[in-house]
Parts: C-alpha cells; structure tokens; sequence
C-alpha cells in the first residue's frame, strides 16, 4: 500500500487534532442547548457529524502515522484514546511533538525499501566503503 509523504501526513494530523477539538467544542455547545437549555437541537445535528468525520480522520491518520513513524504501540493507543477525551487530542499532539514521534525524517518510500542493512542507500553505502578505505 503506497501512503503520502510523511510531511502532508504529520500536517493533515496536526490540523485534524486541533479540528477535532474545536468540533468537540461545538459539539458539547450543542449537548448543552439540547438537554440542559432545552431550546434546539441544532447543534447536535449539524456539529455531531462534523465531530464524527473529524473524530474518524483523526483515527486515520493516527493508524498511517503509527505505520510510518514506526511509534511504539503504547503511542498508538495514546493517539487513540486522545481522541475519546474532550480536546485531548492537541494535548497528544503537542506531547508527541516534544517527544520527536510527529518529525518527518527526509526519507522517500523507494529509499526506504532500497535501503541497506544500516539504514543508507547503496550509494551512501558505497561513498562511506571509499572513505573507509583511504
């Protein structure tokens, strides 16, 4: 399965945690004008869905993230669960960010399946076997 670049998928999932969040917002606004002011459901209908495809974009991206950064599990399970709490998803991604798993490293798909045992391509393989031997 071929996946975006690192870079575009770090930033879709950086604009969908803060996304998700402010969905949260408009979706506990809604909750209280529906059961508590008793006024409209409005709110409910229009921000739960929205929450709900921002909610399954999170997850998505999460998983691809998960994949590509090679995070440790426990890592995965945080992205997820952050996105069950209120708002705890910037929290995640600012924490993960400190933590270096949302840095993109410079690294194409083909140069990862063309890469040698040590991680370098052929070709960086080559030039460090020529400075070895002068």
């Amino acid at each position: 399965m071929k996946y975006p670049s690192t870079p575009a998928v770090i930033r879709v999932f950086r604009l969908l945690a803060v996304a998700e969040a402010f969905s949260w917002a408009a979706l506990l606004t809604g909750m209280y004008f529906k059961w508590i002011a008793r006024t409209t459901e409005l709110g409910v209908e229009i921000a739960g869905p929205v929450h709900g495809a921002l909610f399954i974009g999170y997850g998505i991206a999460a998983l691809v993230l998960w994949r590509l950064q090679r995070w440790p599990f426990v890592v995965a399970v945080f992205a997820g669960l952050s996105a069950v709490f209120p708002f705890a998803t910037v929290l995640f991604e600012r924490w993960a960010d400190r933590r270096g798993h949302l840095t993109a490293a410079d690294t194409s798909a083909s140069e990862i399946t063309a890469a040698g045992p040590h991680g370098a391509s052929p070709a960086q393989e080559l030039a460090g076997e020529e400075t070895a031997v002068r």
